[in-house]
C-alpha cells in the first residue's frame, strides 16, 4: 500500500496516523499492535520493521523511528510517501538479548527485577532493542539509572514515555 500522509507529533514522538480503512486493507480485524514494513519517501533502502500501534477505533499510529526520519531526511509537519506491507515473518517477544550489565543490576534490585518480569513482552523488547543501541559506558550508566529507577517505583520519564509504579 502507498499513500501520501504528513508527519505529526504525539507526546514527542513523530508519528502518521493511518485509517482504520487503510489498516483493514492491510490486516482486517487487527486491534492489536500490527507489524509491517515501512518505507518513507523511498528510504531506508530496505523497509523498515515497525509495530504500528492501535489508536482504538480501527485507526493505527505508525511511530517513525529516528533511524527512518534520517534515512528518508524527513522531520515532523513534512508531507511524505508511505509505502506500507503486513509483516508475516514479524516474530513476537524479545529480539536483543539482555545485557550482562542490566541483568546483574536487576539482581541486585529485588523491586526492579519483580517489576522487570511484570512488564509486558513489548514493553521488554523495546527496552532491550533500546540499551542494544547503547556504545559508550556513559550513556549504559546514565540509562541503566533511569531504568532502575523507573523499575523501582518512581515516577519518571524514561525512553519517551511516563513510568509510574514500575510499568
Amino acid at each position: 500500500m502507498k499513500f501520501q500522509a504528513t508527519i505529526e507529533i504525539r507526546i514527542g514522538n513523530p508519528y502518521i496516523l493511518v485509517s482504520a480503512a487503510r489498516a483493514t486493507k492491510l490486516k482486517p480485524g487487527w486491534r492489536k499492535p500490527l507489524p509491517v514494513l515501512i518505507k518513507i519517501n523511498g528510504q531506508p533502502e530496505g523497509s523498515w520493521p515497525i509495530n504500528m500501534m492501535p489508536v482504538g477505533d480501527g485507526s493505527f499510529y505508525l511511530y517513525l523511528h529516528g533511524d527512518v526520519r534520517n534515512a528518508s531526511n524527513t522531520t515532523v509537519g513534512d508531507t511524505v510517501t508511505v509505502e506500507i506491507h503486513f509483516n508475516s515473518e514479524y516474530k513476537n517477544g524479545p529480539q536483543h538479548r539482555m545485557p550482562p550489565w542490566f541483568s546483574k543490576a536487576l539482581g541486585k534490585n529485588p523491586t526492579a527485577k519483580t517489576n522487570w518480569k511484570n512488564l509486558p513482552p513489548s514493553r521488554k523488547k523495546e527496552v532491550l532493542r533500546y540499551f542494544s543501541q547503547l556504545k559508550s559506558t556513559e550513556a549504559k550508566d546514565r540509562n541503566l539509572e533511569k531504568a532502575l529507577a523507573v523499575l523501582s517505583g518512581k515516577t519518571a520519564r524514561f525512553m519517551a514515555r511516563t513510568w509510574k509504579n514500575g510499568i
